[in-house]
Order: structure tokens, then sequence, then C-alpha cells
């Protein structure tokens, strides 16, 4: 037998109703803030990420699936969001367009890694852009936008965590006081570390091997060498933050694992996930990135969020959503002994019935196979129907219907036509 493969899942009904409403929230909620969706090809090709990732990140080092299509060109599965939406930015012109420029995302991601709970090899983000702007303001919103997510899925108590790593203009500074700070025990820390110091010794920052986060624990800080500029950036962030009520921290080890992002850097955590995979997102500025791509200048700002540990938070969250599995109408209309003819007609009204309560927005399902009475409202029963509807010989010879609420317990017989308004009346009184 054939099985998925290693780091991916099925989603089987009714657990696919829990995606379905996330991504309604997700959806809903970037409506409110006036974002416009974005629909990303899922492979790209592998010199944008090399270029805006970065040669010497886990996820270019290590981490994509990348291929070679039947004409030799070098592709991948995009392993994340900002890149190609980038790349969608510039390539259509948008950068001569108004500006700011709102983009939300939704799909699937790859990346070669080892699965854990709430990350999967392929899995499903949810990120917001802001391109065109470059005032705090903007960085507030998106993670304003992420904590009412994170609140309308039940998840109280989140943590803003931020760091600011500047920008080109004052990393430089930062960078060889890193280096010469890292470079007496960089025979102590991790290959990756080894091979990155001289390149991205901001890499160091961001390593999970326990020996160099304690030869990290005390690295000078980005904060202590931001320019004017990225200073003043930086405490009106703050202002803002504290002015809307919003706590945060400030980590100065945070750095992210993508070499584009400039200034602000962020998380959003929930801690009863756990301190191992308790980050719901993370994101912040990417000033450059458009131009690391050919284009003008254009900042942006945004995050990514992972909706498996969306999911996986909410089951321990105040609000869990339901697996669904449930349906407004069940149609019961067993075989009888009135000769075949008798039975066809039953069957066209049934289609009939069951096509004009679909239309008028009602779920609504029948046992094709038309078994017993009994079976088939057993099998209502399992589909948790609000309603039955039965089309037996007698109402059908009468015209009529009878109509049964599952969750009250009441039954009453209605003309055939009177079916809808009979369902409407009862749900607006219930």
């Amino acid at each position: 037998m054939i099985k998925s493969p290693r780091g991916t899942s099925d989603v089987l009904p009714p657990e696919s109703a829990k995606w379905i409403y996330l991504e309604g929230i997700v959806r809903e909620v970037a409506r409110r803030y006036n974002f416009d969706e974005i629909r990303l090809p899922t492979f790209e090709h592998s010199e944008l990420f090399s270029r805006t990732v970065g040669e010497t990140t886990d996820i270019v080092e290590k981490e994509m699936y990348t291929f070679k299509d039947k004409t030799g060109r070098d592709l991948t599965l995009r392993p994340e969001g900002t890149a190609g939406v980038a790349r969608a930015f510039l390539e259509h012109g948008m950068a001569s367009g108004p500006l700011p420029r709102k983009l939300y995302y939704l799909g699937s991601m790859f990346r070669y890694e080892r699965p854990q709970a709430g990350r999967y090899r392929e899995h499903r983000q949810f990120g917001v852009e802001v391109f065109g702007s470059l005032s705090p303001y903007s960085d507030v919103e998106v993670i304003t936008l992420a904590m009412d997510i994170a609140e309308e899925l039940g998840l109280t108590g989140t943590e803003l965590v931020l760091n600011s790593i500047g920008c080109p203009k004052c990393r430089g500074a930062y960078r060889e006081e890193l280096i010469a700070y890292l470079s007496p025990n960089i025979d102590e820390m991790c290959q990756d570390c080894r091979s990155r110091l001289t390149h991205n010794p901001l890499r160091a920052l961001d390593c999970k091997n326990e020996r160099c986060k304690v030869l990290v624990k005390d690295a000078p800080a980005s904060l202590d060498y931001l320019c004017d500029e990225c200073r003043e950036h930086w405490d009106l962030l703050r202002e803002i933050l504290t002015s809307v009520g919003i706590k945060y921290s400030v980590d100065k080890s945070l750095v992210r694992g993508i070499d584009y992002y400039t200034r602000t850097v962020f998380e959003l955590k929930w801690p009863p996930l756990g301190p191992a995979g308790s980050t719901l997102c993370g994101g912040g500025r990417y000033d450059g990135l458009i131009e690391e791509l050919g284009g003008p200048p254009v900042p942006g700002v945004g995050f990514g969020m992972g909706l498996e540990r969306m999911l996986l938070a909410n089951e321990k969250g105040e609000k869990p959503i339901k697996a669904g599995g449930e349906i407004d109408v069940f149609i019961v209309c067993p075989k009888a002994g009135g000769g075949q003819e008798d039975d066809l007609r039953r069957e066209a009204h049934l289609l009939e019935l069951a096509r004009s309560l679909r239309k008028r927005g009602l779920a609504c399902d029948f046992d094709p196979l038309r078994r017993s009475m009994k079976a088939q409202m057993k099998q209502a029963d399992r589909m948790n129907a609000r309603f039955v509807v039965i089309l037996g010989e007698d109402e059908f010879r009468s015209g009529s219907v009878a109509v049964r609420s599952m969750r009250e317990g009441w039954q009453k017989t209605v003309p055939l036509g009177e079916v809808l308004a009979s369902i409407e009346e009862a749900g607006q009184n219930g």
C-alpha cells in the first residue's frame, strides 16, 4: 500500500471543517484590515529564494525542495511566501500604482525539515505584506492583525516579542563587533556557525545548538548600534504600541531566520504551547527586498503564520473549533411497495425538494440506496441533521411531508411546498 510521504498529512472529514473555519477567520480579519488576496505559484525559480532568503540560511542550504524541469530550469517549491509576493509585486508593476499596497496569501509551503507537532514538510501558511510604507504605524497594523486572529481563535494571553536589527547603513559596524565577539570561541560552535561567521554572523544568534546558545548569550546587541533613522523608527514603534495598550518584551537575540529582514523583527507567542513551539507567527520589515529583486526602493513589512500550529493552539484555547459534520436537513424516503412508477415519482419529488433546499442555502442530503426507514433515521442522526423531512408513501399521496426537529423532538405534517418556510420558522423560534 502506498502511503503519504513523511512530513505530509491528509486532512479528512470532519477535521477538514476546522480548516474551512480557520481559513474563513484569517480571510475575514484580513478583509477588515483592507488586505487583498494574492495567489502565488507553488514553485518559483530557485534564484528568487537564494537572492532574497539568503544563501547561508537553513532554508536555502538545507530545506528547499529544488528540482530541474524538462528543459533544465532550476525550480523550487516555495518554502515561504514573502519572496513570491515581492516578485509578483515587481513583475506586475504594482510599485507604480497606489501605495501602500496591502496583500495577503494563503497556501502550502514546503521545507525539508524534521516533522514536529504543528510543523510539517508541507504546511499551510497565511501571511500578510504591506509594500510602500516606512511608517511604524504599518508595523503596528500587521502586529494587531495577527493578534486579532489569535483572539478570534480564543488564544488569550499572547505575548509579543520585538527587536530591531537595523539597516544596511548601521549593520556593518554591528556585524564587525559581533564577529570580534564570536571569533575567540568559534571552534566551540557548531559547523554551521563556523562556516557563516564571516558571511552572516547574525545567524549565530538564531542557532538552535545548545552550546551555541550559551556562547552567544552575552553577544553585542543590534539595538546598541542603530543609526539615527533606525533608532527613531524603533522608539516610535514602541511608543505607538504603548499608546494603544499592547504589551511587549524586547529580545535582543531575536533575528528571525531570513536575510531580507531589516529594522523591526517580531514574534507572537502563546505560552500554553510550550517553550519549544509557542511561536504562532513571525515577521518584520524588509525594506530592501524589492531593490534586491531589481526594483525601486519600496519598503515592506509583514508576517507569516503557520495554520497547523494555529489549529494546535486552538484546541488548547478558550474557543476550540468544532469538527463539524452537521447538516441542516436530511430527507428520509424509504423504498415502498407501491410499484416502480410510484417510486420513480417519489424519487423525482425527493431530488426536486433536495435541490430547492440547497438553492436556498441549506445543507441537505438523503440516502441514495433507499434503505429502510430505521436505517435512514440512523444515518440522519450520524450526520447531526437539524431537521428530518420524511417523504413516505402516505405523505406523498396527500402532497405533504413530515418535518421533524432532531434537537427539540417535535414533528408536524406540512404541505410539500411549505417545507422551507416551516424549517425557517422553526430556526427563528429556536
